[in-house]
This record gives C-alpha cells, structure tokens and sequence, in this order.
C-alpha cells in the first residue's frame, strides 16, 4: 500500500494513469467560513469539496468535543455521492499544510478505507508546482464504498488520562494554549495533566510539506517517542503513544507524521473541547506536564 503522503508530481501521475484516485478538497478553517467558496473560486480538476463539519463530523452532543466523528450512514453517503467505490483510491487536500486534509485522512481509515493519502503542501503546492486548477463543478459518478467505522482505535477521556500517565500523551496545540497562557475557542484552558506539548507545527518544513521520515524520528524522539513505542502501555495493554489537540483536527495531522514516521498511535477525537466539558476532570497549566 502507498504511503500516507502523495508529492505533487506523484499525483499527477496517478491522475494521469488508468485508475485515477477520488479528490476530496477539505478546505476548512477554525471558526469557518466553510471552504465551499474557495473550492468553486480554483480545486484540482475533479476534486469534489466535502465539508469537515458537516460531513467528517456530526453535530455535538452533551459532554462531547467540538467535532465527534460522524454517523456511519451519513459519512456513507458524502463518500459514495463524491465517487467513492470499493477499492478506490482517494487523495485528500486542503489549502496547505494539511491539518484538515489529515482530518479527513484519519477519518476514512477509521470508517475502514484502506487507501488514503493526503497532498503533502495540498493546494499552495500544487500551485507553486504550476499545476492547472479548475473552477468546473465536479460531477462524478457515485461510487459504492460501505463504511465500517472502528478500523482505528480511539481514546476516550478516561483512556486518554491514564495513557498520559502510562505511555505518551501528546498536545498538538500551541504552546500558549497548552501553558494555559490563551484559550480563543474553549471555555477552560490549560492541558490534560501528563500530556506533553507537540505543537503540529513542528513536523512540517518551511515549505509548508512534512518533514522527511528521518528527521519526524528525530523529532518525536526528542518527545520521547521512538518507532519501538508500536508496544503497549502499562500492564500490557493499550497504545503507548496518543494524541489530542482542541476537537480532534489538528491531533489527526499530528497522527499523520507519527505515521509517516513510523510510530502507531492513536487519537482522543474528544480532545481539549470535551475533556473540559466535564468540570470534574482535573486540568494542569504551565510548561510541564503537570
């Protein structure tokens, strides 16, 4: 199976050949507006826009993170209505350096597709690449994937707190929201006692694509991660490496590099937004992991 990352002229060559992958444009920012607009102003030929908080999440019930994974019928039905079919091969992008294109990533493995890359830089590259984009609506022919949710294990917050104390726990916010310093989005700030801080932003180069596998080793090293943390945490049970950021977007972009790396993790898609949900959970501040 090809890698989780796919280059700009690999792409190209798939798109090119006789069974090309199905192009998902997952543009999206915090706080919106969605990235519709942006699609129909220039995407890559074919690429049909799927909406991360509509259609990679459903809407949020009591206690739960900011983006909970979404119904199996529904997220059913966006993959199969953008041309997905048993089989496929599906790319994923947004508009660089990947953090919603992983989102949408982690999901469809999660949902059971084998098959799934993300456009390392996405759409800046392929631009800068000189590579022609389109403003024509996409009208593909609908496919007949079945998903089949739980291919991916996931961490609850209960999980998520032993895992921190038992193994690596990893942040993949900013280091002001992690230090507690800056909350924009939810109502509590600081860090899941035990996490360590990994900024996402870390594993990308200056050119907005993944660092190379090497160098993401070196990288999580330093955290205290190594490619022998494949393992299990305490007792013989569980993952030994997880990650979590505010609502599960920017810890499946952080996932992706451990993967790339060669490190197995897995993700608390609950994150920071619903870990505070409940007041009784304890929180820690300040630059250790408390």
């Amino acid at each position: 199976m090809p890698g989780p990352l796919v280059s700009v002229p690999d792409l190209q060559a798939e798109l090119a050949g006789p069974r090309p992958p199905v192009l998902l444009d997952v543009r999206w920012s915090l706080g919106g507006p969605p990235g519709a607009a942006e699609h129909a102003r220039g995407h890559l030929p074919g690429a049909v826009y799927v909406d991360l908080d509509t259609q990679l999440s459903r809407p949020r019930g009591p206690g739960e993170g900011r983006h909970p994974l979404p119904e199996a019928g529904a997220l059913q039905r966006t993959l199969r209505a953008a041309g997905v079919s048993a089989g496929s091969r599906v790319v994923a992008y947004d508009a660089g350096p990947g953090t919603s294109a992983a989102r949408a990533w982690w999901v469809l493995r999660w949902a059971g597709l084998a098959d799934v890359a993300v456009l390392d830089g996405g759409l800046a590259a392929w631009r800068a690449a000189g590579a022609a984009v389109s403003t024509e609506a996409p009208r593909p022919v609908p496919g007949d994937v079945e998903v089949h949710p739980g291919a991916l294990p996931v961490l609850d917050a209960a999980a998520a707190a032993a895992l921190a104390r038992s193994g690596v726990l990893l942040d993949a916010r900013s280091p002001e929201r992690y230090r507690g310093e800056s909350e924009p989005v939810d109502p509590v700030a600081g860090h899941v006692p035990g996490a360590l801080n990994a900024p996402t932003t870390g594993v990308l180069g200056a050119d907005g694509r993944f660092l190379p596998p090497q160098r993401l080793r070196e990288h999580f090293a330093r955290l205290g991660v190594g490619t022998g943390d494949a393992g299990t945490g305490e007792a013989g049970t569980g993952p030994a490496v997880g990650a979590y950021c505010g609502s599960g977007i920017t810890a499946a972009h952080l996932l992706l590099a451990l993967e790339v790396a060669g490190v197995p993790a897995v993700l608390y898609p609950g994150s920071w937004s619903e870990w505070v949900a409940d007041p009784a959970r304890p929180v820690a501040t300040g630059a250790g992991p408390g």
